[in-house]
């Protein structure tokens, strides 16, 4: 919303409320002066240059609300702008924004609604830190929908750390959002183009910190009244969000972790898409299950690699598993810059936050709700585990490893749901339920790293390095044996937190 001079007094007395729905992209320095020399946008841009400075209290209360305040100059103009989402959907969100001009640096608070969002904060709030950038921004019209483009290449400045700031945000202003995912594809096939989802302001917070590693799972805002496709929505878009920030994270550090956790986030994403699939007979939804599939199995040699050198005994072992490691990893680096990792995570957002299936009256998708769902969902491979875990001492490689996926499984959804089972008795249990999984899944997983040990060292040609045979040794296999039927055992009498 743009505002001119006889909008000024009546804005000062009430606030401009409005709902944003916008996509974002990472480009980089060179990417965006391709885009900029090809110009696919249909005419030439608005440049101006942006200082925009966000506030928050020393506690960073509003951060911690899911709220940002910011007052944006450009040229002479100043715009204040509230905006409340937690920022954990992956690229395509909407949250609502309240906008009005001010005069100076300082915010005006003087509305009561903003009063109450801000739920007493306002008396404390200074400034935290700045984003410079040059804005080119463009009106695409196509068809029925209008969409606002605008490509920032700045910095972010908090006190004495700055980093660089490359982004394109596509925000729809009119017609259908799928013109949104049209555009995004456009600029990828002039430059490589990454699914944004970090906010300027949650980069600015980041500045504030330490050094960002690599990010773990973080629990889904859900409530009971939530239909079960909802609850799987923003579950997605959560792991989608945990992926990129991995990913971003492995692409500057080659960290370990970093690579682990973008694992395990493509792991949560599959075993969400799997314990959800009765819920839409979709070709699409299929489609998107199996390049989760490739592009989690692209990471697998590298972690498996990365596993094998922490158990390694010997430092000859050591050292050519540390080779065959950069191999590995600059193998990953290659297949999560590739087109088909992109798109896929394009495409994935666009199903996930747009599709048909939102609109379907099919009662499975719109009715039931997201706790009988999850109840449902638990009892199932509760089952399947205490049954099929029963005789883990005699059972084969094969056979464990089909438990440990289910356990996997259950874990991942009880972690998924925690939200919805949030009173005292619920929350104790649901600790000691997500403790006897973890337990009974490292001793599975531990099992299954000895059996997957000779195949990936005859691959790799070191079978006979001095050491090898440390890492799948029959005693250990047997001590492990008895853990994870003790664990098991565990697992069983542990009390259900689901009603």
């Amino acid at each position: 919303m743009r505002w001119g001079p006889s909008d000024y007094r009546e804005a000062t007395l009430r606030e401009a409320i409005m709902q944003e729905t916008e996509l974002k992209l990472e480009l980089s320095r060179s990417g965006a002066g391709s885009l900029l020399k090809k110009n696919p946008f249909g005419s030439s841009p608005t440049i101006l240059q942006q200082r925009s400075i966000y506030f928050d209290t020393p506690g960073w209360d509003l951060s911690k609300r899911g709220l940002s305040l910011r007052i944006r100059q450009s040229g002479n103009e100043r715009i204040q702008t509230v905006k409340a989402g937690d920022g954990a959907a992956a690229g395509s969100f909407t949250r609502e924004e309240w906008e009005r001009p001010v005069a100076g640096d300082a915010p005006i608070l003087d509305d009561p609604q903003i009063r109450d969002l801000l739920a007493g904060a306002g008396s404390k709030l200074a400034p935290l830190f700045e984003v410079h950038v040059k804005r080119h921004s463009w009106n695409v019209i196509d068809d029925d929908a209008t969409v606002e483009v605008a490509l920032d290449i700045g910095k972010v400045v908090a006190a004495d750390r700055e980093s660089p700031l490359c982004e394109i945000e596509l925000e729809k202003k009119a017609g259908p959002p799928r013109a949104l995912f049209a555009l995004a594809r456009k600029v990828d096939l002039i430059t490589p183009a990454h699914l944004g989802v970090m906010s300027k302001a949650e980069r600015g917070y980041r500045l504030l910190g330490p050094a960002p590693g690599a990010a773990k799972a973080a629990p889904t805002p859900l409530t009971s009244d939530m239909s079960a496709a909802t609850a799987f929505a923003c579950i997605a878009a959560a792991c989608l969000r945990q992926f990129r920030l991995n990913e971003a994270a492995l692409g500057w550090s080659g960290d370990a972790e970093a690579l682990h956790q973008a694992r395990v986030s493509l792991r949560r994403l599959r075993s969400l898409f799997s314990i959800c699939k009765s819920l839409f007979d979709d070709s699409r939804f299929d489609h998107l299950r199996e390049e989760f599939k490739w592009l989690t199995s692209e990471l697998g040699d590298a972690r498996n690699i990365d596993v094998m050198i922490d158990r390694a005994s010997s430092e000859a072992l050591s050292s050519c598993l540390r080779e065959a490691r950069d191999e590995a990893y600059a193998a990953v680096e290659a297949s999560l810059s590739s087109t088909r990792a992109r798109s896929l995570m394009i495409d994935a957002t666009e199903w996930i936050s747009i599709e048909g299936w939102r609109t379907q009256s099919d009662e499975t998708l719109h009715v039931q709700s997201s706790t009988d769902f999850a109840s449902m969902v638990f009892d199932k491979f509760r089952k399947k585990v205490a049954k099929d875990g029963d005789n883990l001492i005699d059972a084969d490689d094969e056979s464990r490893h089909k438990v440990r996926i289910a356990a996997k499984k259950l874990r991942y959804a009880a972690e998924f749901f925690e939200p919805l089972y949030n009173n005292k008795t619920e929350a104790k249990r649901h600790r000691r339920f997500i403790k006897a999984l973890k337990d009974l899944q490292d001793q599975l997983g531990s099992l299954n790293d000895i059996a997957t040990a000779p195949d990936m060292l005859a691959a790799l040609e070191l079978s006979e390095v001095a050491g090898a045979k440390d890492l799948y040794s029959a005693e250990d296999k047997s001590k492990l044996l008895e853990d994870a039927a003790k664990a098991h055992d565990a697992f069983v009498n542990t009390r259900r937190f689901w009603r």
